[in-house]
């Protein structure tokens, strides 16, 4: 039955209590309808063509919310825009009074299209290949310990460290922030991510919401054994469409002073984790504070391959900046054993050079990164800037094909395996 001629619908919605804004959903939804404003994020009813591509790469569950409603009252934008909470789910008098039928009901619900039955024809989608489950020998993450629906809602962790880690006189002032939480448990795995609650009220006089941060320690601490965990903020000075804004919470974070106390919720990512296998080869191709998930596998990998306790295998990184000096951790990223990590570096806006970017060296390295492709592994992860996400992924289909290797079978392999795993903001 088409979902035109049904009298109700089961309407999917975005929980505001919990949604932490990271822009996730909007990226992958191959329609276009997911939208937000200063606020909320919100699904347009006349749209959303229940392909669920947005389920599995939402770190908080904050998408997987719905409502069964008549057609006819349906939830607006302007409605959901305006919620600080979900509304109740609607009697079921009401829903009876609708006169549908059992057949109508079963049409009604959310169905998971398969890969190759999406209803959207495009050329290509990078989204379609990214994994929404974890490698299989991930560890297991704890998620949503603290938030808004949590029992305690928030946790206070103590600022102990604030040090910049790009170049001073750079347009890109980059804090590496260390956060202690003291006796309160705050579990944590490479690729989780956490929410920052700045202090204060917005423009309409309501708590800003939380702001969203990779983490980029290891499981064991910034310091090992240390109930801490570090952070990658950059100053924000524009949205995401390239307009000037004066980022509230990364400004807030970056002037902190050691003694600060601040408020977080999480943790959050249940997908982007590490695995853990021995032999397990590690691809991280990153922009940025993108760096922040990668530097904590690096530094997990290194401090097991320090103990002696994991016979690991390849760790590639393809790290992109606009130079040496805005690029994050450029000077601990030399120290590091080139027997232990295969490191490339693209620098876009060096003077008198012609600009490179990670692509460029991706297909530089065509040769070793073909055998990762259809190593079952190996696993590649990206992270950073929204724009790169079609670049890197259609360079892993030319490298594929270069190769000799179908890449529509490749492909399919990657997200099926949970070894192509994709975060962009």
């Amino acid at each position: 039955m088409d979902q035109s001629d049904i009298t109700f619908l089961k309407q999917h919605l975005i929980d505001p209590q919990i949604c932490i804004r990271c822009n996730t959903c909007e990226s992958v939804c191959p329609v276009g309808a997911i939208t937000h404003d200063d606020r909320n994020y919100v699904v347009a009813a006349d749209k959303c063509n229940l392909c669920m591509d947005c389920i599995s790469p939402c770190p908080t569950g904050s998408i997987d919310n719905w409502r069964m409603v008549p057609r006819v009252r349906a939830y607006s934008l302007q409605e959901q825009l305006g919620w600080d909470e979900l509304p109740a789910e609607l009697p079921a008098d009401e829903l009876a009074a609708t006169g549908a039928t059992p057949a109508e009901l079963e049409a009604a619900r959310p169905q998971e299209l398969p890969l190759a039955a999406s209803p959207v024809d495009e050329s290509f989608r990078s989204a379609a290949w990214g994994a929404g489950v974890p490698p299989w020998s991930a560890a297991h993450p704890f998620i949503n310990l603290y938030g808004p629906k949590a029992p305690d809602k928030f946790i206070t962790a103590t600022v102990t460290g604030n040090f910049r880690v790009t170049e001073v006189g750079t347009d890109y002032d980059t804090h590496h922030i260390v956060l202690d939480f003291g006796a309160m448990p705050f579990p944590v795995l490479e690729g989780q991510s956490l929410g920052i609650v700045p202090p204060g009220l917005d423009g309409s006089g309501k708590p800003h919401f939380p702001r969203q941060y990779s983490i980029a320690s290891p499981r064991n601490g910034e310091r090992p054994g240390y109930n801490n965990v570090s952070l990658t903020i950059k100053r924000v000075l524009e949205d995401h469409h390239g307009r000037p804004v004066r980022g509230v919470a990364s400004n807030y974070m970056c002037d902190l002073r050691v003694g600060d106390r601040v408020q977080v919720i999480g943790p959050f990512g249940a997908s982007f984790l590490m695995p853990n296998h021995p032999k397990s080869h590690i691809v991280m191709i990153c922009t940025g504070t993108g760096s922040a998930p990668m530097r904590a596998m690096t530094e997990w990998r290194r401090r097991l391959r320090q103990s002696g306790k994991f016979e690991g295998g390849k760790l590639m990184l393809f790290f992109g900046a606009r130079t040496p000096q805005e690029l994050p951790y450029f000077g601990p990223l030399q120290t590091l054993p080139r027997d232990f990590i295969d490191i490339n570096l693209a620098f876009s806006r060096v003077p008198g050079q012609p600009r490179r970017y990670v692509q460029d060296l991706m297909r530089e390295r065509a040769a070793d990164l073909a055998p990762l492709l259809a190593d079952p592994d190996a696993c590649f992860y990206v992270c950073g800037l929204k724009a790169m996400e079609e670049g890197v992924v259609m360079t892993l289909r030319d490298v594929a094909r270069g190769a000799g290797l179908d890449w529509d079978t490749i492909g399919a392999a990657l997200r099926r395996e949970a070894r192509l795993h994709l975060e962009t903001y």
